[in-house]
């Protein structure tokens, strides 16, 4: 596409979509129809810093730079058709924090979801405060992933950092404020923070007070329309075309995902397997508390998702073939396909990074029962995937508790690269579920769905729930194969209620 066109036939905008996930940036232009300018994909991968103690971080000047790159990927890969870029749309990942001094240096690296070293604060926020209440206010339970167990923690850590940070954001501020020099925080990222209050709409008042912050060392709150203008002089020499279109403010990937899945009406739901692993339905922003177990964020001030997030997905299966030394997982598919469900004896508690929905045990951690001496590591591989099916059956059911869900029937959308690459565990999950699996025709769910957002913003799409999903043929579920996977999945709970029973989330 590098310079096709002239600027005279140029008249279609596009937008430019930025998604930072958890292991990669990834952009790409999309035209006023929702469709992917081909050629210009660009994607940079990283490695977050871990270690045995659970951390999971990133230099957050790094991370910018790396979205930076992405970005010059894209315009270079554009060309000429660069010049209708009306909007740059972003996502990323929720629940990440940073603080920022006055002159905006960051305080500490960026603290990703995975980070689980707040467990143990969140624990004591549950003695101290009504958990349930808070669920009900924030859509969100008292846990390690987010921001209220973040900011005791680090006041304990580091007792002196709540009164010098001038300021607490998420990373999709933190690039703002590095490119244009200021930011707001949209509903989206801030419900996925655990300090939003979803009837009101504002930071909560109670929490900010019980953690000792005040409101002013928070963003401001806006909606997904509320687009800045005007990039630093650095980055305004380095993207020309890009210095006055408009740049919305940041949401939360698994929001976009939903979008981008065409799951914006409630008989969908998206089910995600990238790095980790989602199933999440969109439902009024109003009058709807989050069931035990699960959360609601906001999608914008009208919409919201309801689900539930496991912190597996990708990240274990790629873990476990690395660990087990075998090939790439494209490559061990057929293998792994040809085991019979469930006849390898295991039983795995797949929490490699901690659970999070519906138990939310940061500190749970991988558990495999029935290891014998005809095990072979492709037996390993295919219990891990059908462990993870079980865990989101598990979420399924909370989601279905909910009567006005289960009106009409549903359907379910399968996006996300773990799970778009591989058949196998597309038909897993289909006879896990008892229900048949649309697996979404597009790679890139969330790049498609912010820039759907902002098309929708910029007036060029009506409303993105009448934007019919891409979909293949369904994976169609079996039956006798899901009677010996219900069986599994009561063994799989009988584990789990001798290691974890209790101490789960209100």
């Amino acid at each position: 596409m590098k310079g096709a066109g002239s600027r005279d036939t140029l008249v279609e905008p596009t937008v430019l979509a930025i998604d930072v996930g958890t292991s990669s940036v990834r952009a790409m232009l999309v035209d006023a129809r929702g469709e992917a300018v081909p050629g210009t994909l660009t994607q940079y991968r990283y490695q977050l810093n871990t270690s045995a103690e659970g951390e999971a971080t990133i230099d957050g000047d790094r991370l910018v730079e790396l979205v930076a790159r992405t970005i010059d990927g894209v315009l270079e890969a554009a060309g000429v058709i660069a010049q209708t870029i009306a909007a740059v749309a972003t996502d990323t990942f929720w629940h990440s924090l940073i603080a920022i001094d006055a002159q905006g240096r960051p305080l500490l690296p960026l603290i990703t979801w995975e980070d689980t070293r707040a467990h143990a604060a969140a624990a004591e926020l549950r003695a101290l405060l009504d958990e349930r209440a808070i669920h009900r206010r924030t859509g969100a339970p008292l846990q390690n992933s987010y921001w209220p167990a973040r900011l005791r923690w680090l006041a304990q850590l580091r007792p002196a950092l709540l009164q010098e940070s001038v300021q607490w954001l998420s990373f999709g501020e933190f690039l703002h404020r590095r490119l244009l020099g200021r930011s707001v925080c949209s509903l989206s990222m801030a419900s996925g923070t655990g300090l939003l209050n979803l009837r009101s709409l504002s930071w909560d008042e109670d929490l900010l007070q019980a953690l000792g912050v005040r409101r002013e060392q928070f963003p401001v709150l806006a909606d997904l329309r509320n687009a800045l203008q005007g990039l630093r002089p650095a980055y305004a020499q380095r993207w020309p075309l890009l210095k006055d279109v408009l740049w919305f403010p940041a949401v939360g990937d698994g929001a976009a995902a939903n979008v981008g899945s065409g799951c914006v009406v409630s008989a969908r739901y998206a089910l995600t397997i990238g790095t980790s692993s989602a199933l999440r339905v969109t439902v009024p922003a109003d009058g709807l508390e989050p069931p035990p177990g699960l959360w609601l964020y906001l999608l914008d001030a009208r919409r919201a998702l309801l689900g539930g997030a496991l912190s597996e997905g990708g990240n274990l299966l790629s873990w476990l073939t690395e660990l087990l030394r075998l090939p790439p997982l494209d490559e061990v598919e057929p293998l792994v396909s040809a085991v019979p469900p469930d006849s390898h004896g295991l039983t795995i508690l797949p929490f490699v990074a901690g659970e999070r929905s519906p138990g939310w045990h940061a500190e749970a951690r991988m558990t495999i029962g029935g290891l014998h001496l005809k095990l072979r590591p492709v037996d390993l591989l295919r219990a891990a995937m059908e462990a993870l099916a079980y865990r989101l059956a598990v979420v399924y059911e909370r989601l279905n508790t909910q009567p006005q869900l289960r009106e009409g029937g549903t359907q379910i959308i399968g996006s996300g690269g773990a799970l778009l690459r591989s058949p196998t565990l597309q038909q897993i999950i289909a006879d896990v579920l008892g229900e048949p699996l649309y697996p979404l025709r597009v790679r890139e769910a969330a790049v498609r769905g912010v820039a759907l957002l902002a098309l929708e913003s910029l007036g060029l799409v009506p409303d993105v729930a009448q934007i019919a999903p891409p979909l293949a043929s369904p994976v169609l579920p079996d039956r006798a194969r899901g009677e010996r996977y219900r069986q599994a999945i009561a063994r799989q709970q009988q584990l789990y209620d001798l290691l974890l029973a209790g101490g789960g989330p209100a």
